[in-house]
């Protein structure tokens, strides 16, 4: 390149590269070795991926060197392999780059044995070990990305000044309300790192595109400074065995150009991004000028639409009442779902759950922390609001956080609860969330678990050994009816069944022509479906999960609708009435209700339950045959 990569970014755009791991991953590679010794092992490899992504128009690729520091190399042994593997892996780099890219030096958070204890003594000399060899080996950045706390960062950006003067690219991975984990907001966090000598401050990682757009709102824009932003191809769903991402090149191509909106001028891709991302994202800037200020990002304020209901008062716990299956069997039966909160605040989770009761549905499902994210115990909610509220709780048991032990001790104490009732998941990988530093554990699947949970209602535990007694659980699987091979994911729900799934949930529909379709294709599954209906609150909101969330589609009859009304109060009137229109269709086909609430907007489902209820007392919903909902 014939200029420096600051002044580049001072009056210009520039697109970076996407994920080498997940291109590594893609062509075979197990995701529990050590990338960073690919350098060494099989460098044309490595040398082929930069390739593809500088044809696909990246002007600056990463070297493969993410986790090449001493302390996190020490998992593989290969410690004393750090300066060479960084060296190695700005040579690959370069040769790929020639004249058209620039070369920066990746370095992630050094991350040792989980069993001893480091001191700061060690993480400097991990940081200046790989920086000074990335650094000698001629890169022409240092980019530190995926750090989850600020004091991390700053610790591996004073390394760098010290060692060298090449430009420093601070990224940040933040969580869903623009914090690092330990507490600071982004804005205030780029003010630090940018008075600690960075040049270019951003984020990446950890959400896809509507995340990262909503973190840089945060941050005003100022006199020389420089944003980057690498989100995720969405979340990652888990699929036989490997996780896949969904966000499409189109959709990150048209996020780059609100990315740029917001004033970031180095674009990028982390997690699931790959060459046709980088493409779309090079097509859509070509041409364009970098903005100097931003857009402005409304914010609305959502006021409980119940008044009444502010006010918590104990319930007596429900009497004994027919399990769901045999409800919907009969009549049409509705179930809410209700996140636990992310903080200790539950009472609004309470306020809902009653006014959902009020409102005449037959349940509420929690989730187990999906999408990774941390929340209180659905567990001890659901306790609290079948005391409390007065009404069942059917809670969402993941194989993501539990070895087989603690599953059935999980199961065993909503047993010991009188919660009878829950939907049995995979669950999301956890790497995605707000603790990216875990582990997933998987020691089974939803098939086994739901296998080992109906084996417990016959009083055998999960290693055969008698429970003394027998637990009653009614156990839900959960169905995608979106995208392509459906045939396949029939299959896949015709396992579940013959697991002993005794009802399936669904997924949203978008679509009110979905539910004839998926009343066709599991007219024969034998246990009640109940489809799921979500109402959407915002144009960006539908954009999110349509292109972000796995197993969510959106038609785009239904996006452009959204996209007319934008957001705030039109916007969530008109997802109530494609809410509506979504459940006629499905009452039509089905006996069971399963309405999703959109950011615990609970007023929001609280009018769609009534609203279902209303039109099937009326008569206004037809009957496809006796058998619509088995």
């Amino acid at each position: 390149m014939t200029n420096s990569l600051l002044d580049h970014l001072r009056s210009s755009l520039l697109v970076a590269d996407g994920a080498i791991g997940t291109m590594l991953y893609a062509r075979g590679v197990p995701i529990e070795v050590c990338f960073d010794e690919i350098n060494q092992s099989r460098p044309e490899l490595i040398r082929r991926i930069h390739e593809e992504y500088v044809d696909a128009g990246a002007g600056l690729i990463e070297t493969n060197t993410y986790g090449a520091n001493a302390l996190s190399l020490t998992k593989y042994n290969l410690e004393d392999q750090a300066e060479s593997l960084n060296a190695r892996g700005v040579e690959i780099a370069r040769q790929a780059a020639g004249s058209r890219a620039y070369v920066a030096g990746a370095v992630g958070p050094a991350r040792g044995l989980p069993h001893l204890e480091y001191t700061e003594a060690d993480h400097d000399r991990a940081y200046r070990e790989q920086i000074t060899a990335l650094a000698g080996g001629g890169a022409d950045a240092i980019l530190l990305e995926t750090f989850l706390r600020l004091d991390e960062i700053t610790r591996a950006l004073a390394a760098s000044r010290d060692v060298c003067d090449l430009p420093v690219i601070c990224q940040l991975a933040v969580d869903q309300s623009g914090q690092t984990d330990d507490g600071c907001g982004v804005a205030k966090a780029f003010d630090h790192l940018r008075a600690a000598g960075a040049d270019v401050v951003g984020v990446n990682c950890r959400s896809g595109p509507k995340g990262l757009l909503d973190a840089l709102a945060q941050v005003p824009l100022a006199d020389g400074l420089i944003l980057s932003a690498f989100p995720n191809a969405g979340s990652p769903i888990y699929v036989d065995g490997r996780f896949i991402y969904e966000a499409t090149p189109e959709y990150f191509a048209t996020s780059a150009l609100r990315l740029r909106e917001q004033g970031v001028r180095l674009f990028g891709g982390c997690c699931g991004t790959m060459p046709d991302h980088v493409q779309a994202m090079a097509q859509a800037l070509k041409g364009l000028e970098i903005v100097t200020r931003k857009k402005a990002v409304p914010v609305t304020v959502q006021v409980p639409s119940r008044p009444d209901l502010l006010t918590i008062s104990p319930h007596k716990p429900p009497a004994a009442e027919p399990a769901i299956v045999e409800l919907v069997r009969k009549r049409v039966t509705v179930i809410v779902e209700l996140d636990p909160p992310r903080d200790l605040d539950h009472a609004p989770i309470v306020r809902g759950a009653r006014a959902l009761k009020a409102a005449g549905a037959d349940a509420i499902t929690m989730a187990d922390n999906s999408l990774a994210v941390t929340r209180i115990s659905n567990m001890a909610v659901g306790q609290i609001v079948k005391e409390e509220a007065g009404i069942r709780p059917l809670l969402h048991i993941t194989c993501r956080d539990r070895n087989l032990a603690s599953l059935q001790s999980q199961v065993l104490g909503l047993h010991a609860l009188g919660i009878d009732h829950v939907l049995a998941v995979t669950g999301d990988p956890v790497k995605f969330g707000d603790q990216p530093g875990a582990s997933n554990v998987y020691d089974v699947s939803s098939f086994e678990l739901i296998r080992l949970i109906k084996q417990m209602n016959e009083g055998v535990g999960f290693s055969g050994r008698p429970l003394n007694g027998r637990t009653g659980f009614t156990v839900a699987a959960a169905f995608d009816p979106n995208g392509p091979n459906l045939e396949r994911r029939i299959r896949r729900l015709e396992r579940k069944v013959e697991a002993g799934a005794d009802m399936i949930m669904t997924q949203p529909l978008f679509d009110r022509r979905q539910a004839k379709a998926l009343y066709e294709a599991t007219r024969d599954a034998g246990v009640p479906i109940l489809p799921g209906v979500m109402p959407l609150v915002s144009d960006g909101n539908t954009e999110f999960l349509h292109n972000e969330v796995p197993g969510f589609v959106v038609p785009d009859e239904v996006r452009a609708r959204m996209a007319r009304v934008g957001r705030g109060r039109r916007a969530r009137r008109e997802g109530i009435d494609i809410a509506r229109e979504i459940i006629e269709s499905v009452l039509t086909h089905f006996n069971g209700l399963y309405l999703i609430t959109p950011f615990n907007r609970y007023p929001m489902t609280v009018e769609l339950t009534e609203f279902a209820l209303q039109a099937t007392s009326r008569g206004e919903t037809k009957k496809s045959s006796l058998n619509r909902s088995t």
